[in-house]
């Protein structure tokens, strides 16, 4: 059988810069089976699963079901359901819960709110162990499925606070879980690796190995915000935080260099005058295409390659600018089971340049 998660190993693709986008979280315990679109395609009532996508959209929430670890029966009338609200943002993480007999509850949200990190005192203070979420989802991806649910039921064997998760994006990369309330996304993952990043998380840190990135942040920063923690052997997660993403004047694409659409969308945070520039956000839960649909278009010869600069400060006041491409020269792999090969879009940084005030500072 060939598997995306094989093909993605084989060809050294990097992890780094490829988790999803969202500020917030909101995880809908929903049990039974998923379909490829699972907001629609679940026991949940698919008008509500409509009616709360079409709220969160352009807000920063990204919507996902949830549901433990196991046998999921095709039952109905599950009489509780729980919530999680999930922020990630720097130094303003969160994570608020409770439990409704009827998920429509989710429809009385201020989603603009939430995804700006206000949550007005709603539901109650998690308190618990790091929630790790694995995407299990084989109606999305059948490497979600044979990857991410054998490492999900270990987890909760070991006593994780682990559910299973619809879809975090990046199937290639299976097993593929993040850690709330940093949000910080990692692939390719096994049970130790995710021990240890539980481990950080409670510490108030995180694990290094194997991450995909913070989401936070759209996919520039993500790179830069691990380059600049790579540099300075940086695990604590919130005393880095990305201040600025400005795009740099276009660069000559190698010829016959593809590049995929999904990737290409401008980072957030203002632009040199002052002004947010439109944003192309993450797919929603269910808003991508599933898998046998997936599709890459191959660049035309002069084709810009995309670059960003991206300002990530310390807490300490040093700061930094990191200089990211996104590239498509990588050896042919298929984005999810059952695609064209391509060489996959990635983020490289090509530069790491400390500030005047850094300089200062270290003198």
């Amino acid at each position: 059988m060939s598997l995306c998660a094989t093909a993605s190993l084989d060809a050294a693709e990097p992890l780094a810069g490829t988790a999803a986008t969202a500020r917030t979280w909101l995880l809908v315990e929903q049990t039974g089976p998923w379909g490829a679109k699972a907001l629609t395609a679940s026991h949940l009532d698919p008008a509500l699963g409509r009616a709360v996508e079409a709220a969160a959209k352009g807000t920063g929430v990204r919507v996902a079901l949830i549901r433990r670890p196991g046998r999921h029966a095709d039952r109905h009338g599950a009489t509780r359901h729980r919530l999680f609200l999930a922020h990630t943002a720097p130094g303003r993480s969160w994570i608020r819960t409770t439990t409704v007999a009827d998920p429509q509850a989710a429809l009385g949200l201020d989603f603009a709110a939430l995804g700006a990190g206000e949550h007005g005192g709603l539901w109650e203070r998690y308190t618990g162990e790091p929630l790790v979420l694995v995407c299990t989802n084989g109606k999305r991806d059948r490497c979600c499925a044979l990857l991410g649910r054998p490492l999900a039921a270990e987890l909760a064997a070991a006593g994780t606070e682990v559910w299973e998760v619809t879809h975090i994006g990046g199937h290639r990369f299976a097993p593929t879980l993040f850690v709330l309330p940093y949000g910080y996304a990692y692939g390719r993952s096994s049970l130790s690796l995710a021990a240890d990043a539980v481990a950080a998380a409670r510490d108030g840190r995180i694990a290094l190995d194997h991450c995909r990135g913070r989401s936070t942040w759209d996919r520039p920063a993500q790179a830069a915000d691990l380059a600049v923690r790579e540099l300075l052997g940086e695990d604590r997660a919130d005393v880095l935080d990305v201040v600025r993403t400005d795009r740099v004047p276009p660069q000559p694409r190698p010829p016959h260099a593809p590049t995929r659409p999904q990737d290409t969308a401008p980072p957030r945070g203002p632009a040199p005058d002052g002004s947010t520039p439109p944003q192309a956000p993450e797919p929603a839960e269910d808003t991508a295409p599933p898998h046998h649909t997936v599709s890459h278009d191959t660049a035309v010869p002069g084709e810009e390659t995309p670059a960003w600069t991206v300002t990530v400060a310390h807490a300490d006041g040093r700061s930094w600018r990191v200089t990211v491409e996104q590239r498509a020269d990588g050896a042919p792999a298929p984005a999810s089971c059952g695609a064209p090969l391509a060489p996959p879009a990635r983020m490289v940084v090509t530069a790491v340049t400390a500030t005047a005030d850094t300089a200062a500072l270290s003198g």
